[in-house]
Protein backbone atom coordinates (compact mmCIF):
# COMPACT_ATOMS: atom_id res chain seq x y z
CA UNK A 1 0.00 0.00 0.00
CA UNK A 2 1.58 2.95 -1.44
CA UNK A 3 1.70 6.44 0.38
CA UNK A 4 -1.40 8.34 -1.74
CA UNK A 5 -3.53 5.19 -0.68
CA UNK A 6 -3.07 5.67 3.29
CA UNK A 7 -3.50 9.55 2.71
CA UNK A 8 -6.86 8.12 0.99
CA UNK A 9 -7.65 5.34 3.84
CA UNK A 10 -7.01 8.39 6.19
CA UNK A 11 -9.77 10.79 4.28
CA UNK A 12 -11.84 8.65 4.14
CA UNK A 13 -11.66 7.54 8.02
CA UNK A 14 -12.05 11.14 8.61
CA UNK A 15 -15.35 11.80 6.23
CA UNK A 16 -16.73 9.00 8.13
CA UNK A 17 -15.64 10.27 11.79
CA UNK A 18 -17.29 13.81 10.24
CA UNK A 19 -20.58 11.78 9.99
CA UNK A 20 -20.61 10.22 13.05
CA UNK A 21 -21.85 13.88 14.26
CA UNK A 22 -25.18 13.56 12.60
CA UNK A 23 -25.11 10.32 14.81
CA UNK A 24 -24.50 11.80 17.85
CA UNK A 25 -27.34 14.40 17.05
CA UNK A 26 -29.88 11.89 16.33
CA UNK A 27 -29.10 9.66 19.22
CA UNK A 28 -29.86 12.79 21.47
CA UNK A 29 -32.83 12.96 19.45
CA UNK A 30 -33.96 9.16 20.43
CA UNK A 31 -33.12 9.34 23.84
CA UNK A 32 -36.46 12.36 23.82
CA UNK A 33 -38.93 8.98 22.66
CA UNK A 34 -40.05 7.02 26.01
CA UNK A 35 -39.94 3.21 23.91
CA UNK A 36 -36.22 4.19 23.71
CA UNK A 37 -35.81 4.61 27.70
CA UNK A 38 -37.83 1.52 27.94
CA UNK A 39 -34.87 -0.52 26.23
CA UNK A 40 -32.44 1.18 27.91
CA UNK A 41 -33.88 0.38 31.13
CA UNK A 42 -34.52 -2.99 29.68
CA UNK A 43 -38.33 -2.75 30.49
CA UNK A 44 -40.32 -5.52 28.92
CA UNK A 45 -41.93 -4.02 25.05
CA UNK A 46 -45.42 -4.48 23.85
CA UNK A 47 -45.99 -5.93 20.38
CA UNK A 48 -46.85 -2.37 19.00
CA UNK A 49 -43.97 -0.62 20.86
CA UNK A 50 -41.64 -3.52 19.33
CA UNK A 51 -43.03 -2.84 16.01
CA UNK A 52 -42.37 1.13 15.90
CA UNK A 53 -38.90 0.65 17.40
CA UNK A 54 -38.09 -1.84 15.16
CA UNK A 55 -39.35 0.73 11.86
CA UNK A 56 -37.06 3.57 14.21
CA UNK A 57 -34.45 1.38 14.21
CA UNK A 58 -34.45 0.71 10.61
CA UNK A 59 -35.33 4.06 9.30
CA UNK A 60 -31.38 4.94 11.01
CA UNK A 61 -29.80 2.17 9.30
CA UNK A 62 -31.57 3.82 5.95
CA UNK A 63 -29.95 7.58 6.93
CA UNK A 64 -27.02 5.57 7.85
CA UNK A 65 -26.60 5.00 4.25
CA UNK A 66 -27.60 8.55 3.20
CA UNK A 67 -25.14 10.25 5.16
CA UNK A 68 -22.42 7.74 3.51
CA UNK A 69 -19.99 8.67 0.57
CA UNK A 70 -20.00 7.30 -2.71
CA UNK A 71 -16.75 5.59 -3.93
CA UNK A 72 -16.10 4.83 -7.73
CA UNK A 73 -14.20 1.55 -7.76
CA UNK A 74 -12.42 2.53 -10.69
CA UNK A 75 -11.82 5.72 -10.72
CA UNK A 76 -10.94 5.18 -6.54
CA UNK A 77 -13.23 8.93 -6.01
CA UNK A 78 -15.57 10.04 -3.34
CA UNK A 79 -18.73 11.44 -3.79
CA UNK A 80 -20.64 13.18 -0.97
CA UNK A 81 -24.20 12.06 -2.52
CA UNK A 82 -25.66 8.72 -2.43
CA UNK A 83 -28.06 8.39 -5.20
CA UNK A 84 -28.32 5.49 -7.38
CA UNK A 85 -25.29 4.07 -8.48
CA UNK A 86 -23.49 2.84 -11.34
CA UNK A 87 -21.85 -1.16 -11.43
CA UNK A 88 -18.66 0.49 -10.71
CA UNK A 89 -19.65 2.45 -7.61
CA UNK A 90 -20.14 1.48 -3.80
CA UNK A 91 -21.42 3.45 -0.16
CA UNK A 92 -19.18 3.58 2.45
CA UNK A 93 -21.63 4.41 5.30
CA UNK A 94 -23.23 3.69 8.76
CA UNK A 95 -25.97 1.64 8.11
CA UNK A 96 -24.99 -0.82 10.26
CA UNK A 97 -25.27 1.35 13.37
CA UNK A 98 -28.70 1.27 13.46
CA UNK A 99 -29.16 -2.53 12.52
CA UNK A 100 -26.52 -3.14 15.64
CA UNK A 101 -28.19 -1.09 18.53
CA UNK A 102 -31.82 -2.93 17.03
CA UNK A 103 -30.16 -6.04 18.16
CA UNK A 104 -27.97 -4.96 21.58
CA UNK A 105 -31.13 -3.39 22.71
CA UNK A 106 -33.82 -5.61 21.36
CA UNK A 107 -32.42 -8.94 20.59
CA UNK A 108 -33.11 -11.13 17.31
CA UNK A 109 -36.50 -9.71 16.38
CA UNK A 110 -35.72 -6.39 16.54
CA UNK A 111 -32.40 -6.85 14.63
CA UNK A 112 -33.42 -8.98 12.24
CA UNK A 113 -36.16 -6.53 11.42
CA UNK A 114 -34.06 -3.38 11.37
CA UNK A 115 -32.08 -5.54 9.57
CA UNK A 116 -34.58 -6.27 6.76
CA UNK A 117 -35.55 -2.70 6.41
CA UNK A 118 -31.90 -1.12 5.98
CA UNK A 119 -31.21 -4.04 3.88
CA UNK A 120 -34.04 -3.96 1.25
CA UNK A 121 -33.71 -0.34 0.80
CA UNK A 122 -29.76 -1.01 0.26
CA UNK A 123 -30.26 -3.03 -2.62
CA UNK A 124 -32.77 -1.11 -4.08
CA UNK A 125 -30.01 1.84 -4.71
CA UNK A 126 -28.26 -0.72 -7.15
CA UNK A 127 -24.49 -0.88 -7.05
CA UNK A 128 -22.15 -3.72 -7.98
CA UNK A 129 -22.44 -4.66 -3.87
CA UNK A 130 -26.20 -4.21 -3.38
CA UNK A 131 -26.85 -7.50 -3.01
CA UNK A 132 -23.80 -8.64 -0.31
CA UNK A 133 -24.37 -5.19 1.65
CA UNK A 134 -28.52 -6.12 1.94
CA UNK A 135 -27.06 -9.61 3.17
CA UNK A 136 -24.82 -7.87 5.46
CA UNK A 137 -27.19 -6.10 7.09
CA UNK A 138 -29.84 -8.73 8.42
CA UNK A 139 -26.71 -10.80 9.42
CA UNK A 140 -25.96 -7.72 11.54
CA UNK A 141 -28.91 -7.70 12.86
CA UNK A 142 -28.78 -11.76 14.14
CA UNK A 143 -25.39 -11.25 15.54
CA UNK A 144 -26.35 -7.65 17.41
CA UNK A 145 -29.03 -10.30 18.77
CA UNK A 146 -27.02 -12.67 20.05
CA UNK A 147 -25.33 -10.22 22.49
CA UNK A 148 -28.64 -8.92 23.97
CA UNK A 149 -28.77 -8.78 27.45
CA UNK A 150 -32.35 -8.54 29.16
CA UNK A 151 -30.67 -8.34 32.74
CA UNK A 152 -27.19 -6.44 32.54
CA UNK A 153 -27.23 -2.98 30.62
CA UNK A 154 -24.85 -2.80 28.12
CA UNK A 155 -20.83 -1.53 28.07
CA UNK A 156 -19.25 0.39 25.41
CA UNK A 157 -16.70 -2.18 24.38
CA UNK A 158 -19.38 -4.30 23.36
CA UNK A 159 -21.27 -2.11 21.28
CA UNK A 160 -17.57 -1.59 20.11
CA UNK A 161 -17.00 -4.99 19.09
CA UNK A 162 -20.00 -5.79 17.90
CA UNK A 163 -20.04 -2.78 15.70
CA UNK A 164 -16.76 -3.82 14.28
CA UNK A 165 -17.59 -6.89 13.96
CA UNK A 166 -20.81 -6.45 11.97
CA UNK A 167 -18.88 -4.21 9.59
CA UNK A 168 -16.23 -6.98 9.40
CA UNK A 169 -18.74 -9.73 8.07
CA UNK A 170 -19.79 -7.16 5.44
CA UNK A 171 -16.42 -6.87 4.14
CA UNK A 172 -15.98 -10.53 3.95
CA UNK A 173 -19.38 -10.76 2.22
CA UNK A 174 -18.69 -8.23 -0.22
CA UNK A 175 -15.20 -10.48 -1.16
CA UNK A 176 -17.36 -13.91 -1.38
CA UNK A 177 -20.60 -12.36 -3.24
CA UNK A 178 -19.95 -9.22 -5.32
CA UNK A 179 -18.71 -9.09 -8.56
CA UNK A 180 -16.63 -8.48 -10.26
CA UNK A 181 -14.07 -10.07 -7.70
CA UNK A 182 -11.20 -7.35 -8.76
CA UNK A 183 -13.34 -5.00 -8.07
CA UNK A 184 -14.65 -6.36 -4.56
CA UNK A 185 -10.91 -6.54 -4.09
CA UNK A 186 -10.24 -3.18 -4.50
CA UNK A 187 -12.84 -1.78 -2.53
CA UNK A 188 -12.12 -4.16 0.75
CA UNK A 189 -9.01 -2.75 0.86
CA UNK A 190 -9.93 1.09 0.20
CA UNK A 191 -12.91 0.91 2.87
CA UNK A 192 -12.28 -1.81 4.93
CA UNK A 193 -10.40 -0.63 7.42
CA UNK A 194 -11.96 2.82 7.62
CA UNK A 195 -15.33 1.52 8.37
CA UNK A 196 -14.34 -1.35 10.55
CA UNK A 197 -13.27 1.54 12.95
CA UNK A 198 -15.68 4.59 12.10
CA UNK A 199 -18.59 1.94 12.56
CA UNK A 200 -17.20 0.23 16.10
CA UNK A 201 -16.47 3.71 17.60
CA UNK A 202 -20.22 5.27 15.82
CA UNK A 203 -22.08 2.15 18.07
CA UNK A 204 -20.03 2.56 21.20
CA UNK A 205 -20.82 6.43 20.80
CA UNK A 206 -24.19 6.05 20.00
CA UNK A 207 -24.96 3.93 23.04
CA UNK A 208 -22.47 6.57 25.15
CA UNK A 209 -24.59 9.31 24.45
CA UNK A 210 -28.09 6.91 25.21
CA UNK A 211 -26.65 5.64 28.57
CA UNK A 212 -25.84 9.18 29.50
CA UNK A 213 -29.18 10.70 28.64
CA UNK A 214 -30.80 8.06 30.48
CA UNK A 215 -28.56 7.90 33.49
CA UNK A 216 -29.04 11.66 33.94
CA UNK A 217 -33.00 10.86 33.41
CA UNK A 218 -32.48 8.58 36.62
CA UNK A 219 -30.56 10.69 38.81
CA UNK A 220 -33.37 13.80 38.41
CA UNK A 221 -35.66 10.70 39.04
CA UNK A 222 -33.87 9.83 42.09
CA UNK A 223 -33.39 13.59 42.77
CA UNK A 224 -37.23 14.06 42.62
CA UNK A 225 -38.50 11.13 44.77
CA UNK A 226 -36.13 12.07 47.30
CA UNK A 227 -37.91 15.56 47.30
CA UNK A 228 -41.51 14.27 47.15
CA UNK A 229 -40.84 11.74 50.16
CA UNK A 230 -38.93 14.45 52.49
CA UNK A 231 -41.96 16.93 51.56
CA UNK A 232 -44.35 13.54 52.29
CA UNK A 233 -42.12 13.42 55.65
CA UNK A 234 -43.22 17.20 56.54
CA UNK A 235 -46.42 16.48 56.30
CA UNK A 236 -47.72 13.27 57.58
CA UNK A 237 -48.18 14.70 60.74
CA UNK A 238 -50.64 17.45 60.17
CA UNK A 239 -52.72 14.73 57.70
CA UNK A 240 -53.17 12.49 60.29
CA UNK A 241 -55.67 14.41 61.47
CA UNK A 242 -57.47 14.21 58.43
CA UNK A 243 -58.46 17.33 55.86
CA UNK A 244 -59.02 20.19 58.10
CA UNK A 245 -58.83 24.41 57.58
CA UNK A 246 -55.55 24.02 60.18
CA UNK A 247 -54.15 20.63 58.55
CA UNK A 248 -54.77 22.08 54.89
CA UNK A 249 -52.93 25.19 55.99
CA UNK A 250 -50.12 23.89 57.54
CA UNK A 251 -49.69 21.48 54.57
CA UNK A 252 -50.00 24.22 51.95
CA UNK A 253 -47.15 26.53 53.67
CA UNK A 254 -44.72 23.68 53.40
CA UNK A 255 -45.74 22.89 49.62
CA UNK A 256 -45.46 26.50 49.11
CA UNK A 257 -41.78 26.60 50.19
CA UNK A 258 -41.01 23.58 48.54
CA UNK A 259 -42.30 23.72 45.52
CA UNK A 260 -41.52 27.52 44.62
CA UNK A 261 -44.84 28.11 43.04
CA UNK A 262 -46.84 30.95 43.02
CA UNK A 263 -49.40 29.53 45.07
CA UNK A 264 -50.50 26.59 46.72
CA UNK A 265 -54.13 25.73 47.81
CA UNK A 266 -56.28 22.62 49.09
CA UNK A 267 -59.94 22.55 48.84
CA UNK A 268 -62.66 20.11 49.88
CA UNK A 269 -65.42 19.34 47.28
CA UNK A 270 -67.24 22.36 48.05
CA UNK A 271 -64.56 24.84 49.81
CA UNK A 272 -61.35 26.31 49.96
CA UNK A 273 -59.34 24.93 53.01
CA UNK A 274 -56.29 26.66 52.58
CA UNK A 275 -54.37 29.12 49.92
CA UNK A 276 -51.00 30.08 50.35
CA UNK A 277 -49.22 32.56 48.04
CA UNK A 278 -50.65 35.15 45.53
CA UNK A 279 -54.50 36.28 45.17
CA UNK A 280 -54.72 34.82 48.55
CA UNK A 281 -57.03 38.28 48.99
CA UNK A 282 -59.97 36.42 46.84
CA UNK A 283 -58.60 32.55 47.12
CA UNK A 284 -59.70 32.67 50.81
CA UNK A 285 -60.31 29.78 52.86
CA UNK A 286 -63.66 28.72 53.73
CA UNK A 287 -65.05 30.74 50.58
CA UNK A 288 -66.52 28.03 47.86
CA UNK A 289 -64.11 27.22 45.13
CA UNK A 290 -63.28 29.92 42.78
CA UNK A 291 -62.78 28.13 39.25
CA UNK A 292 -64.04 25.88 36.94
CA UNK A 293 -61.31 23.80 36.55
CA UNK A 294 -61.26 22.67 40.14
CA UNK A 295 -64.95 21.51 39.56
CA UNK A 296 -64.05 19.90 36.72
CA UNK A 297 -61.21 17.45 38.69
CA UNK A 298 -63.92 16.95 41.17
CA UNK A 299 -66.30 15.41 38.52
CA UNK A 300 -63.70 13.56 36.79
CA UNK A 301 -61.20 12.37 39.06
CA UNK A 302 -58.16 13.54 37.08
CA UNK A 303 -55.26 15.75 37.02
CA UNK A 304 -55.65 18.86 34.46
CA UNK A 305 -53.18 21.75 33.56
CA UNK A 306 -55.38 25.30 33.29
CA UNK A 307 -54.22 28.13 31.89
CA UNK A 308 -55.63 31.78 32.44
CA UNK A 309 -58.45 31.32 30.32
CA UNK A 310 -59.58 27.67 31.63
CA UNK A 311 -59.05 28.79 35.06
CA UNK A 312 -62.16 31.53 34.64
CA UNK A 313 -61.83 32.77 38.17
CA UNK A 314 -64.56 35.38 39.74
CA UNK A 315 -61.86 37.53 40.07
CA UNK A 316 -61.10 39.60 36.87
CA UNK A 317 -57.62 40.83 37.74
CA UNK A 318 -56.29 37.01 39.42
CA UNK A 319 -52.19 37.16 38.78
CA UNK A 320 -52.67 33.04 38.58
CA UNK A 321 -52.49 33.06 34.81
CA UNK A 322 -51.86 28.84 35.26
CA UNK A 323 -52.92 26.06 37.51
CA UNK A 324 -52.07 22.48 38.09
CA UNK A 325 -54.68 20.48 39.91
CA UNK A 326 -54.31 17.31 41.21
CA UNK A 327 -57.78 15.43 42.72
CA UNK A 328 -57.25 14.43 46.86
CA UNK A 329 -58.77 10.72 46.94
CA UNK A 330 -60.03 8.01 50.04
CA UNK A 331 -61.09 4.79 48.69
CA UNK A 332 -61.23 5.85 45.16
CA UNK A 333 -63.27 8.80 45.91
CA UNK A 334 -62.10 12.12 45.47
CA UNK A 335 -62.70 14.29 48.04
CA UNK A 336 -60.24 17.33 47.75
CA UNK A 337 -58.05 18.99 45.45
CA UNK A 338 -54.06 20.00 45.71
CA UNK A 339 -53.59 22.97 43.39
CA UNK A 340 -50.23 24.47 42.38
CA UNK A 341 -50.75 27.92 40.74
CA UNK A 342 -48.12 29.89 38.11
CA UNK A 343 -48.39 32.90 36.38
CA UNK A 344 -48.34 31.65 32.89
CA UNK A 345 -48.06 27.77 31.50
CA UNK A 346 -44.63 28.15 30.76
CA UNK A 347 -43.80 28.20 34.02
CA UNK A 348 -45.10 24.33 34.31
CA UNK A 349 -42.32 21.66 33.46
CA UNK A 350 -42.75 18.26 33.31
CA UNK A 351 -40.84 17.50 35.99
CA UNK A 352 -43.21 19.73 37.83
CA UNK A 353 -45.93 18.02 36.45
CA UNK A 354 -44.66 14.21 37.55
CA UNK A 355 -43.85 15.94 41.31
CA UNK A 356 -47.18 17.15 41.85
CA UNK A 357 -48.65 13.82 40.60
CA UNK A 358 -46.36 11.85 43.07
CA UNK A 359 -47.56 14.65 45.79
CA UNK A 360 -51.10 14.34 44.60
CA UNK A 361 -50.41 10.06 45.49
CA UNK A 362 -48.40 10.65 48.44
CA UNK A 363 -50.88 13.22 50.11
CA UNK A 364 -54.09 10.78 48.69
CA UNK A 365 -52.41 7.88 50.93
CA UNK A 366 -51.66 10.05 54.26
CA UNK A 367 -55.48 10.90 54.12
CA UNK A 368 -56.36 7.16 53.83
CA UNK A 369 -53.74 6.64 56.56
CA UNK A 370 -55.43 9.13 59.04
CA UNK A 371 -58.99 7.48 58.08
CA UNK A 372 -57.96 4.23 59.29
CA UNK A 373 -56.28 5.70 62.41
CA UNK A 374 -59.33 7.36 63.23
CA UNK A 375 -61.38 4.24 62.39
CA UNK A 376 -58.93 2.26 64.53
CA UNK A 377 -58.96 4.71 67.47
CA UNK A 378 -63.36 4.82 67.38
CA UNK A 379 -62.94 0.76 67.50
CA UNK A 380 -60.58 0.75 70.30
CA UNK A 381 -62.50 3.18 72.17
CA UNK A 382 -65.53 1.14 71.61
CA UNK A 383 -64.13 -1.82 73.13
CA UNK A 384 -62.99 0.09 76.00
CA UNK A 385 -66.11 0.82 76.46
CA UNK A 386 -67.34 -2.37 76.19
CA UNK A 387 -64.98 -3.69 78.64
CA UNK A 388 -65.96 -0.66 81.00
CA UNK A 389 -69.61 -1.69 80.86
CA UNK A 390 -68.78 -5.33 81.49
CA UNK A 391 -67.27 -4.35 85.33
CA UNK A 392 -70.17 -2.48 86.41
CA UNK A 393 -72.73 -5.59 86.81
CA UNK A 394 -69.87 -7.32 88.08
CA UNK A 395 -68.61 -5.49 90.71
CA UNK A 396 -72.90 -4.67 91.47
CA UNK A 397 -73.31 -8.38 91.87
CA UNK A 398 -71.04 -8.68 94.81
CA UNK A 399 -71.90 -5.62 96.43
CA UNK A 400 -75.63 -6.28 96.58
CA UNK A 401 -74.87 -9.73 97.92
CA UNK A 402 -72.70 -8.42 101.05
CA UNK A 403 -75.63 -6.00 101.89
CA UNK A 404 -78.08 -8.01 101.64
CA UNK A 405 -75.94 -10.64 104.18
CA UNK A 406 -75.87 -7.18 106.27
CA UNK A 407 -79.74 -6.43 106.62
CA UNK A 408 -80.96 -8.85 109.04
CA UNK A 409 -77.66 -8.41 110.87
CA UNK A 410 -77.29 -4.56 111.10
CA UNK A 411 -79.73 -3.33 109.49
CA UNK A 412 -78.65 0.55 110.32
CA UNK A 413 -74.82 -0.70 108.53
CA UNK A 414 -76.89 -1.74 105.25
CA UNK A 415 -78.47 1.23 105.09
CA UNK A 416 -75.26 3.30 105.12
CA UNK A 417 -73.51 0.86 102.75
CA UNK A 418 -76.60 1.44 100.17
CA UNK A 419 -76.01 4.73 100.46
CA UNK A 420 -72.32 4.27 99.96
CA UNK A 421 -73.61 2.07 97.19
CA UNK A 422 -75.50 4.81 95.96
CA UNK A 423 -72.70 7.08 95.23
CA UNK A 424 -69.96 4.52 94.62
CA UNK A 425 -72.31 3.42 91.52
CA UNK A 426 -72.62 6.96 90.53
CA UNK A 427 -69.14 7.47 89.89
CA UNK A 428 -69.13 4.00 88.18
CA UNK A 429 -71.71 4.74 86.09
CA UNK A 430 -69.75 7.72 84.83
CA UNK A 431 -66.46 5.86 84.32
CA UNK A 432 -68.14 4.12 81.18
CA UNK A 433 -68.65 7.83 79.79
CA UNK A 434 -65.29 9.22 79.85
CA UNK A 435 -62.08 7.54 78.56
CA UNK A 436 -59.59 8.47 81.24
CA UNK A 437 -59.72 9.32 84.59
CA UNK A 438 -57.41 10.65 87.28
CA UNK A 439 -55.19 8.35 89.66
CA UNK A 440 -57.08 10.49 92.50
CA UNK A 441 -60.47 9.79 91.47
CA UNK A 442 -59.68 5.89 90.94
CA UNK A 443 -58.78 5.72 94.37
CA UNK A 444 -61.74 7.79 95.87
CA UNK A 445 -63.70 5.67 93.89
CA UNK A 446 -61.45 1.51 95.25
CA UNK A 447 -61.92 3.83 98.75
CA UNK A 448 -65.49 3.64 98.28
CA UNK A 449 -65.56 0.05 97.33
CA UNK A 450 -63.90 -1.10 100.24
CA UNK A 451 -66.10 0.47 102.83
CA UNK A 452 -68.43 -1.95 101.53
CA UNK A 453 -65.82 -4.32 101.51
CA UNK A 454 -65.23 -4.17 105.18
CA UNK A 455 -68.35 -4.78 106.34
CA UNK A 456 -67.87 -7.91 105.19
CA UNK A 457 -64.03 -8.53 107.07
CA UNK A 458 -64.81 -7.03 110.85
CA UNK A 459 -61.77 -6.27 112.45
CA UNK A 460 -60.01 -8.46 110.20
CA UNK A 461 -59.38 -6.07 107.26
CA UNK A 462 -56.50 -4.09 107.13
CA UNK A 463 -55.77 -1.59 104.43
CA UNK A 464 -52.36 0.37 104.14
CA UNK A 465 -51.64 3.39 101.77
CA UNK A 466 -48.63 4.08 100.16
CA UNK A 467 -49.44 7.28 98.41
CA UNK A 468 -47.62 9.47 96.17
CA UNK A 469 -49.85 12.53 96.13
CA UNK A 470 -47.76 14.49 93.08
CA UNK A 471 -48.54 12.09 90.76
CA UNK A 472 -52.07 11.25 91.49
CA UNK A 473 -53.29 13.54 88.59
CA UNK A 474 -52.09 11.20 86.35
CA UNK A 475 -54.73 10.01 84.13
CA UNK A 476 -55.98 6.41 83.31
CA UNK A 477 -59.11 3.91 82.04
CA UNK A 478 -61.43 4.44 84.60
CA UNK A 479 -62.25 1.66 86.81
CA UNK A 480 -58.71 0.37 86.70
CA UNK A 481 -57.70 0.28 90.33
CA UNK A 482 -60.80 -1.27 91.91
CA UNK A 483 -61.25 -4.55 90.25
CA UNK A 484 -57.48 -5.25 91.54
CA UNK A 485 -58.62 -4.51 94.93
CA UNK A 486 -61.72 -6.46 94.86
CA UNK A 487 -59.74 -9.41 93.23
CA UNK A 488 -57.42 -9.23 96.43
CA UNK A 489 -60.46 -9.28 98.41
CA UNK A 490 -62.58 -11.87 96.55
CA UNK A 491 -59.76 -14.54 96.22
CA UNK A 492 -56.25 -13.54 97.82
CA UNK A 493 -57.46 -13.10 101.75
CA UNK A 494 -61.64 -14.23 101.62
CA UNK A 495 -60.61 -17.93 103.10
CA UNK A 496 -58.06 -15.79 106.12
CA UNK A 497 -60.04 -15.40 109.79
CA UNK A 498 -57.66 -12.85 110.52
CA UNK A 499 -54.60 -10.27 109.98
CA UNK A 500 -56.11 -9.57 106.15
CA UNK A 501 -53.92 -6.60 104.49
CA UNK A 502 -54.39 -5.37 101.29
CA UNK A 503 -51.59 -2.85 100.27
CA UNK A 504 -52.07 -0.02 98.11
CA UNK A 505 -48.91 1.72 96.63
CA UNK A 506 -48.75 4.43 94.06
CA UNK A 507 -45.61 6.60 93.34
CA UNK A 508 -42.86 7.23 90.75
CA UNK A 509 -40.81 4.25 89.31
CA UNK A 510 -38.04 6.27 86.95
CA UNK A 511 -40.12 8.22 84.06
CA UNK A 512 -43.20 6.37 85.02
CA UNK A 513 -45.94 5.60 87.82
CA UNK A 514 -45.90 2.86 89.51
CA UNK A 515 -49.56 1.50 90.75
CA UNK A 516 -49.23 -1.80 93.00
CA UNK A 517 -51.68 -4.03 94.60
CA UNK A 518 -50.71 -6.38 96.95
CA UNK A 519 -52.11 -8.65 99.74
CA UNK A 520 -50.79 -11.15 102.25
CA UNK A 521 -53.39 -14.13 100.87
CA UNK A 522 -53.71 -17.01 99.86
CA UNK A 523 -51.74 -16.44 96.56
CA UNK A 524 -52.52 -17.96 92.87
CA UNK A 525 -51.23 -21.72 91.23
CA UNK A 526 -48.12 -21.43 89.03
CA UNK A 527 -50.21 -23.30 86.51
CA UNK A 528 -53.16 -20.75 86.57
CA UNK A 529 -50.64 -17.52 86.79
CA UNK A 530 -49.59 -18.44 83.27
CA UNK A 531 -52.95 -17.11 81.97
CA UNK A 532 -54.19 -15.15 84.36
CA UNK A 533 -55.02 -11.64 82.99
CA UNK A 534 -54.56 -12.87 79.32
CA UNK A 535 -57.85 -14.40 78.79
CA UNK A 536 -61.04 -14.99 80.91
CA UNK A 537 -60.66 -18.19 82.99
CA UNK A 538 -63.37 -20.45 83.95
CA UNK A 539 -62.78 -22.32 87.55
CA UNK A 540 -64.68 -23.08 90.90
CA UNK A 541 -63.14 -19.23 92.31
CA UNK A 542 -64.20 -17.26 89.57
CA UNK A 543 -63.58 -16.21 85.75
CA UNK A 544 -60.87 -14.04 85.60
CA UNK A 545 -62.50 -11.58 84.01
CA UNK A 546 -61.94 -8.23 85.99
CA UNK A 547 -58.00 -9.30 85.26
CA UNK A 548 -58.31 -9.36 81.66
CA UNK A 549 -60.47 -6.26 81.16
CA UNK A 550 -57.96 -4.41 83.47
CA UNK A 551 -54.98 -5.88 81.45
CA UNK A 552 -56.66 -5.60 77.98
CA UNK A 553 -57.56 -1.97 78.60
CA UNK A 554 -54.38 -1.01 79.53
CA UNK A 555 -52.83 -2.37 76.70
CA UNK A 556 -55.26 -0.68 74.09
CA UNK A 557 -54.44 2.86 76.29
CA UNK A 558 -50.81 2.57 77.17
CA UNK A 559 -49.16 -0.35 74.74
CA UNK A 560 -47.38 -3.13 75.95
CA UNK A 561 -45.37 -2.07 78.75
CA UNK A 562 -48.55 -1.06 81.06
CA UNK A 563 -49.79 -4.69 80.98
CA UNK A 564 -50.11 -6.49 84.13
CA UNK A 565 -47.56 -7.85 85.91
CA UNK A 566 -48.75 -10.64 88.17
CA UNK A 567 -46.39 -11.99 90.89
CA UNK A 568 -47.53 -14.99 93.26
CA UNK A 569 -46.86 -17.40 95.58
CA UNK A 570 -49.30 -20.10 97.60
CA UNK A 571 -49.79 -19.25 100.84
CA UNK A 572 -47.40 -16.09 101.03
CA UNK A 573 -50.17 -13.85 98.62
CA UNK A 574 -49.86 -11.69 95.30
CA UNK A 575 -48.62 -8.58 93.97
CA UNK A 576 -50.39 -7.36 90.81
CA UNK A 577 -48.45 -4.63 89.28
CA UNK A 578 -48.74 -1.76 85.92
CA UNK A 579 -46.65 0.82 84.64
CA UNK A 580 -48.36 4.40 83.32
CA UNK A 581 -46.64 7.15 81.60
CA UNK A 582 -46.26 9.86 83.87
CA UNK A 583 -48.90 12.55 83.04
CA UNK A 584 -50.93 9.19 81.20
CA UNK A 585 -50.12 9.71 77.57
CA UNK A 586 -52.20 7.16 75.89
CA UNK A 587 -50.60 5.22 72.96
CA UNK A 588 -51.66 6.83 70.07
Amino acid sequence: MGEGDVVSLFVLLLTMLERLGVIVTIAFVLTRFQFFQDLISHEKLGKKQQLIATLFFGVFGIIGTYLGVTLNTETNSFDRLVMNLTSEEAIVNSRVIGVVLAGLLGGYRMGIGAGLIAGVHRFTLGGFTGLSCGLAAILSGIIAGAFHRRSKRLNLGVAFSVGALAESVQMILILVVAKPFGNAVNLVENIGIPMIVANGVGSALFLLIINNVVKEKEKTSALQARETLRIADQTIHYLRKGITNASALSVCKILYKEMHASAVAITNKTNILAHVGLADDHHRAGSPLQTDSTREVMERGEMIVADGKSIHCVQKDCPLGAAVIAPLKQRGKTIGSLKFYFKSEKEISSVNLEMITGLSVLLSNQLEVAEADRAYQLAKEAEIKALQAQISPHFLFNSLNTIVSLIRIDPVKARKLLLSLSQFLRQNLSGTTTNMTSLQQELNHTKAYLTIEEARFVDKLTVLYDIDESVMTTQVPPLTLQPLVENAVKHGIRNMERDCIIHISIKMLGTSVEVKVEDNGDGIESKRLIDLGQKPLQSKTGSGLGLYNVNRRLRLTFGENAVLRIDSQPQKGTQITFLVPNGGKTND
